[in-house]
């Protein structure tokens, strides 16, 4: 594989995040991360391992109406079987009456592993540049 086919799969690797999330596709999801991954979202919270990490995505979003992800900017490194990519987040959050939500800015910091079943997520560090109330009251 060449390292631009592997940095397109990486990149797909990083969409299917906010596709499984945004979809509540959560057998999706699972494909994103290894199984022994490790998560540090901050003030969020960390992970460790996909069923933690899935069970949180799942339990934090049931309740929510739509959620967009939308990413940006990514710069990825390859080197052999590993790779680093930085992706921009701009997530929309919304509650269920869809009148008022959260909008969450930042970027994520991945540490990627090649695995027989391709490109997986390791390490992700989630860093929060602003986080603001949209709509209702706001």
């Amino acid at each position: 594989m060449t390292e631009y086919e592997d940095r397109q799969h990486i990149s797909d690797v990083i969409v299917r995040y906010a596709t499984g999330i945004d979809r509540r596709d959560w057998p999706l999801f699972r494909t994103v991360f290894t199984e022994d991954c490790a998560l540090d979202y901050g003030d969020i919270g960390t992970w460790q391992g996909i069923d933690a990490v899935t069970e949180f995505m799942r339990r934090s979003h049931a309740a929510a109406g739509h959620t967009l992800h939308r990413l940006t900017n990514q710069a990825i490194s390859v080197v052999g079987d590993t790779a680093e990519a930085r992706t921009y987040v701009d997530g929309l959050i919304m509650a269920p009456e869809g009148a008022s939500g959260v909008n969450a800015v930042g970027f994520y910091d991945d540490e990627l592993t090649r695995t027989p079943d391709g490109w997986r997520i390791a390490r992700r560090r989630f860093t929060s540049v602003w986080i603001s109330v949209v709509g209702g009251d706001a």
